[in-house]
């Protein structure tokens, strides 16, 4: 297995369409397309043109999800008496340049999701049960890159009292969300590849 965060794991998905960015790819305003989704696009194709990654960036809050996701996964080996089995990036079976990273799979049909946020977002998600749904998007697509059929959502903070450090959550997606998704994702990439295209009959013979 290539571990996610290695240097060969962010080889593997470079110039891709990943779960943890299918939200911004799909994201509408009331007008029409949001400016993530053309943000995205100029990423991916900086990426490809250049063989660089472009998420160099990280913050204290992303330091402290990395970093807890081990305990926040023997927890839910813990309180759910099962095993996980963690993976690196898997692509799309159909849909080139697009794959997803699961936290882990679990059993033969399920995925595991793990969040480590910081309290306030753990303390409303505790109070909630509400996933939000940039997480229900990334979930569906690793649903889809994966064959499998349903995730569990964790949030887990170990900075509350043992009792309340964690939720779990059951996301399955409704009927026909994963096709749905596939088509917006075919789209999203095809307009990419036209982009790419043009830009190659721009190089200086």
């Amino acid at each position: 297995m290539i571990e996610q965060g290695s240097e060969e794991w962010f080889r593997q998905r470079l110039g891709k369409l990943t779960a943890s960015r299918v939200a911004d790819a799909l994201a509408r305003t009331k007008t029409g397309w949001s400016a993530s989704r053309a943000n995205l696009m100029s990423a991916l194709i900086i990426e490809r043109i250049t063989g660089q990654p472009t998420e160099a960036y990280t913050n204290d809050a992303m330091r402290w999800g990395i970093e807890t996701e081990p305990q926040a996964r023997d927890a839910y080996c813990f309180y759910m008496d099962c095993e996980v089995e963690q993976v690196g990036f898997i692509d799309h079976p159909e849909i080139a340049m697009s794959g997803a990273s699961p936290d882990g799979l679990v059993g033969a049909d399920g995925l595991l999701e793990i969040k480590c946020p910081n309290s306030a977002t753990h303390l409303e998600f505790m109070l909630s049960g509400i996933i939000p749904g940039k997480y229900q998007k990334q979930m569906t697509w690793q649903l889809a890159c994966t064959q499998r059929t349903w995730c569990d959502y964790i949030s887990f903070d170990p900075r509350f009292p043992a009792d309340l450090q964690f939720r779990r959550m059951r996301f399955v997606p409704k009927k026909g969300a994963i096709d749905d998704m596939e088509t917006e994702v075919s789209d999203f990439l095809g307009e990419l590849d036209a982009k790419l295209a043009k830009l190659q009959k721009l190089r200086t013979p």
